[in-house]
């Protein structure tokens, strides 16, 4: 399914995208080392009930996961990029913490993700992947707009990424998103221009750009959930959620602090 929104449904899913940035903010502060991932996802949930806000994970059982999700919040550390189960860990100084959180609010849906490193120590390979990740969906959100093909974006992000000399992966990316979490178009992280979907104002996307320091090769982890690389190699993972409008594309899930 491919959703448009109306003009006058835009507003809710503008203040989906900021409450999930917020949240996504109030958490980056919160964590310090010795933070345990289990408290990062009781965070989330007291946040999500205390706004009377829908979770988009918990009940999640999607063909690749071992569901239902049952967490609140990906947590993913280091070699760990995607889906990552929230679990008994500590946080040590110099990880690499990757947050990706989806919540529904008055009927609408926004996903965004966050990596950074956590503590003083700052390992040069970490801070290059996550700017290249940054920097790659900063691309991808210049290259939307009305008229503009799926092609595009996924040229756009994927030509940072190989141009960093990473390897991408096209099993998993970005989506449409609107009163569910995840809808059609995919949005692959490398791709052609001029191809696929044509965007229209109105469409949500969810851009996320992932990369693994030396491989394009994923495995699951027995939790049945978290996918890592082949290697044990560092990941990085950057989302928001856009709006496709009649000017280019509108970010949705800033903070309240960068508005």
């Amino acid at each position: 399914m491919i959703e448009i929104l109306t003009p006058a449904e835009l507003p809710r899913a503008r203040a989906a995208g900021r409450f999930v940035a917020d949240v996504l903010d109030d958490l980056r502060q919160r964590v310090t080392v010795g933070t345990n991932l289990l408290d990062i996802d009781r965070w989330t949930a007291e946040h999500i009930a205390r706004a009377g806000a829908t979770s988009c994970y918990v009940d999640y059982a999607p063909s690749f996961g071992r569901g239902p999700f049952g967490h609140f919040i990906c947590t993913a550390v280091n070699d760990a990029v995607l889906h990552g189960l929230p679990h008994d860990r500590v946080l040590e100084d110099g990880d690499l913490l990757t947050l990706d959180l989806a919540v529904i609010t008055d009927g609408f849906a926004a996903d965004s993700a966050i990596s950074f490193i956590v503590g003083a120590t700052r390992p040069p390979e970490s801070v290059a992947l996550i700017e290249a990740t940054e920097r790659a969906l900063a691309a991808g959100i210049a290259a939307a707009g009305p008229d503009a093909r799926i092609g595009d974006l996924s040229h756009a992000i994927g030509s940072v990424l190989t141009g960093a000399g990473y390897p991408v992966n096209l099993e998993f990316g970005g989506h449409g998103i609107g009163s569910t979490m995840h809808q059609d178009p995919h949005v692959s992280n490398d791709g052609r221009p001029r191809r696929g979907y044509r965007l229209r104002p109105g469409l949500l996307l969810a851009l996320e750009p992932w990369v693994m320091t030396d491989t394009d090769e994923l495995v699951t982890d027995s939790d049945g959930w978290t996918l890592r690389s082949a290697t044990g190699c560092r990941t990085a993972h950057s989302e928001h959620t856009i709006a496709i409008t009649e000017d280019g594309a509108e970010v949705l899930t800033l903070p309240t602090r960068l508005r």
